[in-house]
């Protein structure tokens, strides 16, 4: 038996494709703080729930965990990549936007880690390109004779130490450790911060 609607009954309004980019803005912002508080092993329903959606639109969106461990990985590159862009920036401000997604996503750390030193063996490729474009990103803004810039290597090399400096249960421990290391190296890092344009 099939229910008919009563005449006062009313659906809820579908919004189409905004309804689409809010709910996958959600889910990317819900993955990110739950994998920043319980790791890329967090059940998907949970990130759904933070959400506050289905799981079927997670999984239209995402249809499965690595394509949204990307998605969050690809706004926290693309947010390093506008801090570079901006008028009036300089490499000690960049530093502070890569340092706070240093503080607030392990997987980000993962990407940081990536074999940029030529042989590439076991490095997936999506982590590579990421890796790569944070490495250009804060290269624009690296003066010469930085202490960085001594070596080819050594820009990737000091984000990954100070990546493996970047522990603690607190977000406020994560950061007071990379901020150390940053010192550490001698390097002056800008307000440890998002990118807000």
């Amino acid at each position: 038996m099939t229910r008919r609607s009563l005449p006062d009954e009313r659906r809820p309004a579908n919004d189409g494709p905004k309804a689409a980019a809010r709910n996958r803005a959600a889910l990317i912002a819900a993955a990110r703080a739950i994998y920043a508080e319980h790791g890329l092993d967090t059940p998907l329903s949970a990130i759904a729930r933070r959400a506050g959606v289905g799981q079927g639109v997670l999984y239209r969106h995402f249809p499965d965990r690595a394509t949204l461990a990307l998605a969050v990985l690809e706004e926290n590159v693309g947010q390093i990549e506008q801090a570079a862009a901006a008028d009036g920036t300089d490499i000690a401000k960049v530093l502070g936007v890569l340092t706070w997604h240093q503080t607030e996503s392990t997987a980000f750390i993962g990407i940081l880690h990536a074999d940029w030193t030529g042989s590439h063996s076991g490095t997936p490729a999506y982590a590579l390109a990421l890796s790569q474009r944070v490495e250009r990103a804060l290269r624009r803004h690296l003066p010469d004779g930085h202490r960085l810039a001594a070596e080819p290597d050594d820009l990737m090399i000091a984000i990954g130490m100070v990546s493996g400096a970047v522990t603690g249960p607190t977000r406020e421990q994560r950061e007071r450790r990379a901020l150390a290391a940053w010192r550490l190296l001698g390097v002056e890092v800008g307000p440890v911060r998002p990118f807000e344009g």
